[in-house]
C-alpha cells in the first residue's frame, strides 16, 4: 500500500469496521467517527484518494460488510483560508503581553470552517485579530490565538493567546485537564441534586450535526454537576445548574444532560422544546382562557468561571463573569410568570 507507506503514522487514522456498520456507507461511517469534520469533508478526502477499504481506493457511495479496515492518510488538502481583521466590539475581561481572556457572546461563531469563506465574517478571531494584531499561529491561519472553544450559542469566558509558546503551554494544560472550567446551566426538570456524568462521546448516525452517548466507542467525557436552585412555574419545573468538566469533547456538557433527560433549556437540537407553552389559565374578568409563551434564542449555557496556571508568570489565574443579560432577563421572566 503505497500511500499508506508515504504517510507518516501521526497522519494516518485507522477504523475497524463491525457487524453493525453493514450496509452503511463509507463516508457516513467516517463522518461519525472522525471528530469536527462535515461529511462534505469526508467525500473530499475520498475524491482525494486519501482513504482506503483493505488498502484500496474507494468511492463515498460504497457500502461496507462489517469487518473492512478504513484507513484515513492526512488531511484534506485545499487552499488555506486565512482569517482577517473586523471591527467587532469585545469584552475583555484580562490582557497582558501573553494572553487575553475574553467573555464570548452568544451567537459569535469562534472561528470559521476550514476553507469555509461565507462563515469568515463575524467570528471572534476576527475581532481578536481587530483588537490585538498579534496572535499565536499555532492553530494555523484561520484559528489564530484559539487553543479551545465555546458553542456558537454558548457565552462565557475564554482564553486567548498571543505567542506560540503561551498557546502550546496553554494548550498542555487543557490537555492534563489543569484547566478549571465551570458553567452555568438551566435545564428542563428536576435531576438528582448532584451527580457525575461519565459517558462516552461521538457523533450521532442518522444526525451528523449532533453528538450522543448512545454507540459507545466515543471519546471520553466526564461532567460533574450540582443543583443551585430548583425552580417550579407555569412553564414546569428547571433547575439551575453549576457544572464542571474533566474533559472538552464537542457538545459536551449539552449531550451529558440530554442523555439523563434534563436537556439545556434553549437548546432544541438536544430536546428542549423551542418554546416554553405555560398551561392555559383563565381570566376572570373576561371568562377567556389565555397562554403565554417563553422564548430563548440561544442556549441557557455559560461559561462563568476559568482557571488556569498563567504560562509566563507560573502563577494560578482566577475569572469569573456572571449571566449576560439575556439569561438574567429570562431567569428574571420565568419567575415573574410564576407570580
Amino acid at each position: 500500500m503505497k500511500a499508506a507507506q508515504s504517510a507518516s503514522a501521526a497522519q494516518t487514522r485507522s477504523f475497524q469496521a463491525e457487524p453493525d456498520d453493514a450496509g452503511r456507507r463509507l463516508d457516513q461511517f467516517l463522518t461519525e467517527h472522525l471528530d469536527d469534520i462535515s461529511r462534505a469533508r469526508v467525500q473530499q478526502l475520498i475524491e482525494q484518494d486519501k482513504v482506503r477499504v483493505n488498502g484500496n481506493s474507494a468511492r463515498a457511495s460504497v457500502k461496507l460488510r462489517g469487518d473492512e479496515l478504513i484507513e484515513v492518510l492526512g488531511q484534506v488538502e485545499r487552499s488555506p483560508l486565512k482569517a482577517f481583521p473586523e471591527d467587532i466590539p469585545l469584552d475583555v475581561v484580562f490582557e497582558d503581553e501573553s494572553l487575553a481572556v475574553i467573555n464570548k457572546p452568544a451567537g459569535m461563531i469562534v472561528h470559521s470552517g476550514a476553507g469555509d469563506e461565507e462563515q469568515n465574517r463575524g467570528t471572534l478571531v476576527n475581532a481578536l485579530l481587530y483588537r490585538f494584531q498579534r496572535l499565536s499561529g499555532a492553530g494555523g491561519p484561520a484559528r489564530p490565538g484559539i487553543v479551545h472553544r465555546l458553542d456558537k450559542n454558548t457565552s462565557g469566558l475564554m482564553v486567548v493567546a498571543k505567542t506560540d509558546d503561551v498557546h502550546r503551554k496553554l494548550a498542555a494544560q487543557f490537555a492534563s485537564r489543569q484547566v478549571k472550567k465551570r458553567y452555568i446551566a438551566l435545564v428542563m426538570g428536576w435531576p438528582a441534586d448532584k451527580g457525575t456524568i461519565s459517558a462516552e462521546i461521538s457523533r450521532d448516525r442518522v444526525r451528523p450535526t449532533r453528538m450522543t452517548t448512545r454507540r459507545g466507542r466515543g471519546r471520553a467525557a466526564v461532567s460533574h454537576y450540582r443543583i443551585t436552585q430548583k425552580l417550579e412555574t407555569r412553564f414546569g419545573k428547571f433547575a439551575l445548574l453549576e457544572v464542571a468538566i474533566e474533559t472538552g469533547r464537542t457538545h459536551q456538557i449539552r449531550v451529558h444532560l440530554a442523555s439523563i433527560h434534563h436537556p439545556v433549556v434553549g437548546d432544541a437540537l438536544y430536546g428542549a422544546p423551542h418554546v416554553l407553552q405555560a398551561q392555559s389559565s383563565k381570566d376572570g374578568r373576561k371568562g377567556l382562557k389565555q397562554s403565554k409563551q417563553l422564548l430563548l434564542e440561544r442556549n441557557f449555557l455559560h461559561a462563568g468561571t476559568l482557571e488556569f496556571v498563567h504560562p509566563a508568570t507560573r502563577e494560578r489565574v482566577h475569572f469569573e463573569r456572571p449571566l449576560p443579560p439575556e439569561l438574567q432577563k429570562f431567569l428574571s421572566d420565568l419567575q415573574i410568570e410564576n407570580e
